[in-house]
């Protein structure tokens, strides 16, 4: 039976699935850095961060001293970048969070908090072997050929897939490797703070471990970005024409 999600000002949708596309569309109604300015888009924010805060309960909370006004803001990553909302306090202070998370109202867990730390461990190692990749072999147009189909593509249109071992099996692989399979111990994993968008590895001796452990399984190739990878997937060990190379940055953390 679909879940219905209802909000304390009285804001109800049927489904998950109906919530996250509101939300969705209103922060496709906004530019970046702009306010949320309109009333029942505010309001409905304000409420939403309410189940946030309800919810997610292995953090600080989002509200802090009080909400002053939204903005929907562009968060920079290594190699890419995602508009989302930012809650802006009356103190001053600013800090996004996820309408996806507080809509499902349930935090993420440690396992998948330690996957994106992970992540971001690896993200500028992998953006810069996705860039020398188009440098090296792009065509006089700016195109490599994508894996999977075989159809010429450009770079805002590729996605750099992991065969072979999935970066979720390299995860775990590490995790074993390092007795932390039941549970990652406390101190491991800086959960997302005010202006921090994404979880990281505290210790830099464990970041460089896994990056190293990463590359040494990792077998990279270029897709286009909308080509079916779970079906992809299903040869997880394909024959790579060309191989996307990966060396280490200078600072992997």
């Amino acid at each position: 039976m679909a879940k219905a999600i209802t909000l304390s000002n009285g804001r109800t949708w049927k489904t998950q699935k109906d919530a996250l596309a509101h939300f969705k569309a209103m922060l496709d109604r906004y530019d970046n850095q702009d306010v949320i300015d309109t009333r029942a888009d505010h309001e409905d924010l304000v409420v939403l961060l309410e189940r946030y805060d309800e919810a997610i309960t292995d953090g600080p909370s989002k509200t802090g001293t009080g909400i002053d006004y939204f903005t929907r803001t562009l968060n920079n990553f290594k190699g890419f970048a995602t508009a989302g909302f930012w809650v802006h306090r009356e103190d001053g202070t600013a800090t996004d969070f996820s309408y996806i998370s507080a809509v499902k109202g349930q935090p993420k867990g440690p396992s998948k908090e330690f996957y994106d730390a992970c992540r971001a461990a690896v993200q500028e190692d992998l953006h810069a072997a996705k860039l020398k990749f188009f440098k090296e072999y792009a065509d006089t147009d700016g195109y490599v050929p994508c894996e999977v189909t075989g159809q010429q593509i450009a770079y805002q249109d590729a996605h750099l897939d992991h065969a072979g071992h999935t970066f979720n099996q390299i995860v775990s692989s590490f995790r074993a490797a390092r007795g932390w399979t039941l549970e990652v111990p406390n101190g491991i994993v800086s959960l997302p703070a005010d202006g921090q968008t994404q979880s990281t590895l505290i210790d830099p001796a464990v970041a460089k471990a896994f990056v190293d452990f990463h590359h040494s399984l990792a077998t990279l190739r270029i897709v286009l970005s909308t080509v079916n990878l779970s079906m992809a997937a299903r040869q997880r060990q394909p024959t790579i024409r060309r191989p996307v190379p990966l060396q280490c940055s200078s600072n992997p953390a």
